[in-house]
């Protein structure tokens, strides 16, 4: 599906990912896909006021910079233009949603619009946003992402770092931006989209690290689109225009910054979801519910439930659950004596419990209480794991519905499930839907249906359990 650059990237990235340490540094591009236009077109119509080709200038800052000098020094227009450009409720795009599904806590931007931030409390996080130097020295309670606008937001238009005056005056007026970013350069890995390199503060920054730090610095990455023929171009603008882009390139590697190429920008798409599946694989949710524990008896099942959380919490994965009927507190009793034992992770780090709300005496609120519940538990897994599934409802022992609605909402969401057939009640009938499964490769029904054989001893189906989700998690 990718190349080997693009899949050693991946792999490199993925590993900063897990390792907490990823931040992202997001340029106008990564915004264009949203419907907002880049500098030169926002640009356009004040230099049409300029007698100026847009076209034909290759210093925008400059020419914002003309256009405040014609007007004697008033910014008005200049304000009007980015509020024009920049609509804050403009909905996010496909990559901005996935990246705020990624474990990234570190964000810098020069983009005054609120995609970035509006995209990771879509997905449930609490942003801490800084635009201005005063806001540095607050933080935010208990936040999950740290948003740097380096260059200031769309609500405060007036403050916005536009013009050459504006960069001249960057160092004294917002210095401490360059310093924070200095020492998020040394201590986070940067993946650079949407980006040009062409931003005079970036450029300050990354040579400051590159002095202190000479031949020890950090590995960034950053990802561009092939440069391609644009309409009307000459075969000798054309050349010159691949030429200089690769002298760009080239030149990135003295700041450590490898160079990403891919064909289309579509491809971005492509890499993103990449990443969130391997993460989001990280995570096996376990979906079990037992009233019934025949033909093993009560003990056994919860022995053999509190040994698969421990292998699997030993296998380096999340365990989720919504603490079944039944087996959910062995399951996460095995969970919580693996990581205590270990001590080499948190307990977050290891373990989702989400426990159903029992008290809602509304049977509709109740159900539609629960349903959001799962989606949210199950939108953090990338592995559904399925065991048992019965219930007494009016006396009678009956298959668990609510296993067949987490394995549906796990279906809608791509997961790999895994239905355990020796397991019974549900699980068996869910294993036949997989088995049906145009979607499901041969490879896995083959493993599924060796899961489905009844056993003696629950004991047996820990190891392959274990091994299919490790597989999976590992993308084999």
């Amino acid at each position: 599906m990718f190349d080997r650059n693009v899949s050693r990237f991946i792999d490199e990235y993925f590993e900063e990912l897990d390792a907490g340490n990823a931040a992202i540094f997001a340029g106008a591009g990564l915004s264009v896909p949203a419907g907002f236009v880049d500098w030169r077109d926002l640009l356009r119509p004040l230099a049409n006021e300029l007698d100026l080709d847009i076209d034909l200038e290759s210093d925008l800052v400059a020419v914002a910079q003309f256009h405040v000098n014609a007007n004697g020094n008033n910014r008005n227009r200049l304000h009007r233009a980015l509020i024009h450009a920049l609509s804050p409720t403009t909905p996010p795009t496909i990559n901005h949603r996935l990246l705020a599904r990624l474990p990234i806590a570190t964000w810098w931007t020069t983009n005054y619009d609120k995609l970035i931030e509006n995209s990771l409390r879509e997905s449930g996080k609490i942003v801490d946003v800084k635009f201005a130097v005063p806001q540095l020295a607050n933080t935010q309670p208990r936040r999950d992402a740290l948003v740097f606008k380096m260059h200031g937001d769309i609500d405060r238009p007036d403050e916005a770092v536009v013009t050459r005056d504006d960069y001249e005056r960057y160092s004294r007026d917002r210095g401490a931006f360059i310093t924070a970013l200095a020492g998020d350069l040394v201590s986070k890995t940067f993946l650079f989209l949407g980006f040009s390199f062409t931003d005079p503060n970036l450029e300050y920054v990354l040579s400051r690290v590159r002095m202190s730090f000479q031949e020890n610095q950090r590995r960034h990455y950053a990802i561009f689109r092939k440069r391609t023929r644009k309409d009307g171009e000459t075969d000798a603008e054309f050349e010159n225009a691949k030429t200089r882009q690769i002298l760009v390139l080239e030149d990135l590697k003295r700041f450590n910054i490898k160079a990403i190429l891919v064909d289309e920008y579509s491809d971005v798409t492509s890499i993103l979801e990449e990443l969130e599946r391997r993460h989001r694989r990280q995570t096996v949710f376990v979906s079990a519910a037992a009233s019934n524990f025949d033909p093993w008896g009560e003990p056994a099942v919860n022995a053999f439930m509190r040994a698969l959380g421990t292998a699997l919490v030993s296998s380096g994965l999340r365990v989720a659950t919504g603490y079944g009927l039944g087996v959910g507190n062995a399951l996460f009793t095995g969970a919580i004596e693996e990581v205590l034992r270990t001590k080499t992770r948190h307990i977050d780090d290891a373990l989702i419990i989400r426990p159903f709300p029992q008290a809602i005496p509304d049977k509709t609120e109740r159900a539609r209480v629960w349903e959001h519940y799962r989606q949210e538990i199950i939108g953090a897994a990338g592995i559904a794991l399925f065991l048992f599934g019965n219930k007494i409802e009016d006396a009678k022992l009956v298959p668990s519905d609510g296993m067949q609605q987490e394995c549906d909402i796990a279906r809608h969401r791509r997961l790999a499930l895994i239905p355990i057939g020796a397991t019974g009640s549900m699980a068996s009938e869910l294993l036949k839907q997989a088995i049906a499964d145009p979607d499901v490769s041969d490879h896995i029904k083959s493993q599924l249906a060796a899961l489905a054989k009844p056993v003696s001893d629950l004991m047996d189906l820990v190891r392959p359990i274990t091994n299919l989700v490790r597989d999976l998690k590992e993308g084999k």
